[in-house]
């Protein structure tokens, strides 16, 4: 090796100069954890399909929560679990009752921990009959103006409740402009943050979601309004479109199969933060290959959170942030 340039191994001989290497490094600040609040107001129900997670009622929240305060946690993402019978109808009319377990847990945890930051998931599927995104025509296709207009209320209305971040997950055309303009009449588009799920696309990722969240579509899948795999060129419109609406912030879902759109999301919006959720079959996959043996459990959890990073994500949505509040504190040492 004649070439003095050739040497790389100087560079990342030890553990500090491989660290430097990074462009980020994950803080418990990237990390955004979701919770399914069940309308069973004392429930704490394990989810077969995804091992370690809870659909968790208002009076157990408080206790839930405590500890990961404690640990550091900064963010959560809500989803509300209606489960009693004759919670659901077509328009999802009770997705923002105030006394749901959103508007519910809302109000609980801004009260009870005041620096923690507080999102809520937007859409209207666990709370329709059936089981989709938005309202529907008689013919069983998407009404979206009237779709737009019902998530438009959602959105202002857990705003109000205190919500600090709203997030469609609908995937509507025109919804971020709609919850924008709403949440500007109500005279809160300033401290709201909105995330758009902008590039969410559809697929099997998803099932241990739907089954959490009880939110299987009766009928169809949902590829009319998510975007197909090989959308490439759909998902980079979709970000630009969101980004001129009024999205003060970038999503990318699933994360590990859609690393390059992350990439992409992350040069398109440049100016923007960045988030990626590692969704539910992300989770399940890790969580059963290291239970397997195929893996150590942390060490591969760790690495996906450096391939987010490395994609150019600045926010991370994973049902692994207990345990990496765990980790990085175990790292740290």
């Amino acid at each position: 090796m004649s070439n003095p340039k050739s040497i790389l191994h100087s560079g990342y001989h030890y553990p500090l100069t491989r660290a430097w290497q990074g462009e980020r490094t994950l803080t418990k600040e990237m990390l955004m954890y979701p919770i399914f609040i069940s309308d069973d107001e004392n429930a704490f129900d394990h989810i077969d399909s995804l091992p370690g997670q809870y659909r968790i009622g208002i009076n157990k929240l408080k206790e839930f929560i405590a500890p990961l305060y404690q640990k550091g946690l900064k963010s959560v993402m809500l989803f509300g679990v209606p489960l009693k019978e004759g919670v659901k109808d077509p328009t999802g009319s009770r997705a923002d009752d105030p006394e749901g377990p959103t508007i519910l847990s809302v109000r609980l945890l801004r009260k009870e921990f005041p620096n923690l930051f507080v999102g809520c998931d937007v859409c209207l599927c666990e709370y329709t009959s059936h089981g989709h995104c938005g309202i529907l025509r008689e013919d069983g296709t998407l009404n979206n103006a009237l779709s737009v207009q019902r998530l438009q209320q959602v959105a202002v209305n857990y705003a109000k409740a205190g919500a600090q971040c709203v997030a469609p997950s609908d995937m509507m055309d025109g919804r971020i402009k709609a919850i924008k303009e709403g949440l500007m009449e109500a005279g809160l588009a300033h401290k709201v943050m909105l995330i758009s799920y902008a590039a969410k696309f559809a697929g099997p990722w998803y099932g241990p979601f739907r089954d959490a969240a009880n939110s299987a579509p009766a009928f169809g899948d949902r590829k009319c309004y998510q975007l197909p795999t090989n959308g490439r060129g759909l998902a980079r419109r979709a970000i630009k479109r969101d980004m001129e609406e009024g999205a003060d912030c970038i999503m990318v879902k699933p994360g590990l199969p859609y690393l390059d759109i992350v990439r992409e999301a992350a040069e398109i919006a440049a100016d923007y933060p960045i988030s990626v959720y590692q969704v539910s079959g992300e989770y399940s996959m890790l969580y059963h290959s290291a239970k397997a043996g195929v893996f150590d459990l942390k060490t591969i959890v760790l690495e996906s959170m450096t391939s987010f990073l490395r994609a150019g994500a600045t926010l991370i949505l994973t049902y692994y942030t207990p345990d990496l509040l765990t980790w990085l504190d175990e790292e740290s040492n």
